[in-house]
């Protein structure tokens, strides 16, 4: 007997799971994004280049947030999260292809052109290999795909995620003309689940994602975010570290990479001391197996009369 199709907003029982809703519509609002902004004729007037930086960008955004979900679980203490692992990984997978698709069209199709740039540029190789080990996760993304590989060999594959996530953080950083403090941070983010991830295997997820430590490790990623950040300009422009670093405390210095690691820092504690503090619910399973244990109120007046 086929098993019933679960829809992306439905959890394991089939019944409506807003978490998984909220994953399932916000991984599209980007892309919608982007379409509406395209009938509105306000991506600029390199249209391909636009779609391709913003694809791009969303990509990374949601690659980390695919690699944070295994961590935010044990932090927040919110098992339900590892369902929706899966959709954000099939989500990193179609921007990255519409970041290539994208790079084609402002190459005018040019299948000749887009391979020789990518063979001739470094950054745009290491997307290129970021983008085929990519492929085989995103076709076994499915329960099917799972069951016919087995579980070991299923996640024995998909810890190909890392070195995907090194991969495309290096190009992003590589790529990025204007600006580094998006790049900068999002590589401290990236170092800081590397980090967390090591750390787990060696002490154990449950100790590593103590509040204590949650917030112990993070500010030591925003103490060296903010040292990175220094040492970059120092390597580009020769610029003193003592000159860079004062500048985490000047508000009219723009937003720095450490502001943004220590903002992302602030909130995951934020909302793991809220969830500590909400009363712990019964498992519906529970709930229902003592509901139809307990006789209805009829039958027992019933027996009562009796």
């Amino acid at each position: 007997m086929s098993r019933p199709r679960i829809l992306p907003w439905q959890d394991r029982r089939g019944a409506f799971s807003l978490l998984r809703a909220a994953v399932f519509v916000g991984v599209f609002l980007p892309g919608l994004w982007l379409v509406w902004r395209a009938f509105a004729g306000t991506l600029g007037p390199r249209v391909w280049i636009e779609i391709n930086h913003q694809s791009g960008l969303w990509a990374v955004r949601l690659l980390l947030l695919t690699l944070a979900v295994t961590p935010l679980r044990h932090v927040w203490q919110w098992p339900e999260l590892v369902f929706v692992r899966r959709p954000l990984g099939v989500a990193v997978f179609a921007y990255v292809v519409i970041h290539l698709v994208a790079y084609a069209g402002d190459m005018a199709w040019d299948v000749g052109k887009v391979a020789s740039e990518i063979v001739a540029r470094v950054y745009l190789a290491i997307g290129f290999i970021a983008l085929i080990m990519l492929i085989p996760l995103a076709i076994t993304s499915t329960d099917g795909m799972m069951r016919r590989m087995g579980g070991l060999e299923w996640r024995r594959l998909h810890v190909l995620i890392y070195p995907i996530a090194a991969l495309a953080t290096v190009h992003f950083f590589l790529q990025s003309k204007l600006g580094v403090t998006e790049p900068i941070a999002i590589a401290a983010l990236a170092v800081w689940l590397g980090l967390w991830r090591l750390l787990a295997a060696w002490l154990g997820a449950p100790r590593v994602g103590s509040l204590a430590a949650t917030a112990l490790l993070g500010a030591v990623v925003v103490i060296g975010t903010a040292f990175a950040e220094a040492g970059y300009y120092f390597w580009k422009v020769h610029a003193p570290l003592a000159r860079v670093l004062p500048t985490n405390w000047a508000l009219n210095a723009g937003i720095r990479p450490a502001w943004i690691v220590a903002a992302v820092l602030v909130a995951v504690l934020a909302v793991a001391v809220i969830r500590r503090l909400m009363p712990a619910r019964e498992p519906k399973r529970r709930r229902q197996t003592a509901s139809a244990e307990k006789p209805p109120v009829s039958s027992q007046r019933q027996g009562n009369a009796a």
